[in-house]
């Protein structure tokens, strides 16, 4: 990935990240956290990968109050970047915090009893 590439991506997150805490309003949203980004080379379409504190329906209904906002969200993004074209918004959750955790757990399940042991 370029460095251009790279520095788009981390631009749309932080205006992602402040539009949402700042215009959106929509109590779907009030827990998550924007992770990362990944736009398409041709920088019309971005992913954007979110947590969200919560059971699996409060992260459902996150994901849905983002879609429901995602025409603010990319209008700001046109408004604060200066591109010819504004890319379309996706938003994913970020599995990744939910793998570690299954890591971490298989990890202490792997250990022998009374822990690791000095050789």
């Amino acid at each position: 990935m370029s460095h251009r590439m790279r520095r788009v991506d981390e631009v749309i997150r932080q205006v992602v990240a402040e539009t949402v805490n700042t215009y959106i309003s929509d109590p779907r949203v009030g827990f998550v956290t924007i992770t990362d980004v990944r736009t398409s080379p041709d920088l019309s379409h971005s992913e954007v990968f979110v947590s969200v504190m919560g059971d699996p329906e409060a992260q459902a209904a996150a994901i849905e109050g983002l879609e429901s906002a995602h025409g603010r969200i990319q209008a700001e993004i046109g408004r604060q970047m200066s591109m010819k074209r504004t890319p379309t918004l996706s938003f994913q959750l970020d599995e990744t915090a939910a793998s570690a955790e299954r890591v971490e757990e298989i990890l202490r399940g792997a250990e022998p009893e009374g822990g690791a042991q000095e050789r």
